[in-house]
C-alpha cells in the first residue's frame, strides 16, 4: 500500500517537472522567435534609412551644378 502511494506521489512530481520543462522549452522557443523577429525589424529599419540616406545624397549632389549655375560673386 506504502509503496504504491510512494510511487503515485512520484508520479506525479514526475509529472509536474515534465510539464515546467515544457513551459522553459516553450518560453525559450517564443524568446528566440521574438529575438529573430527584432532582429529582422532592425535590419529593415537600417536599410530603409540607408535608402533614404541614399536618395537624399542623390538630390543634393543632382542640385548642386543648378547652385553655381546661378551664384553672383
Amino acid at each position: 500500500m506504502l509503496k504504491a502511494l510512494n510511487t503515485k506521489i512520484l508520479l506525479t512530481i514526475l509529472e509536474v517537472l515534465l510539464a515546467i520543462a515544457g513551459a522553459v522549452a516553450y518560453h525559450r522557443h517564443e524568446a528566440a522567435k521574438a529575438a529573430q523577429l527584432r532582429e529582422q525589424q532592425q535590419y529593415q529599419q537600417l536599410r530603409q534609412q540607408v535608402e533614404r540616406d541614399k536618395k537624399k545624397h542623390n538630390s543634393s549632389a543632382a542640385n548642386e551644378g543648378k547652385t553655381w549655375q546661378k551664384y553672383l560673386p
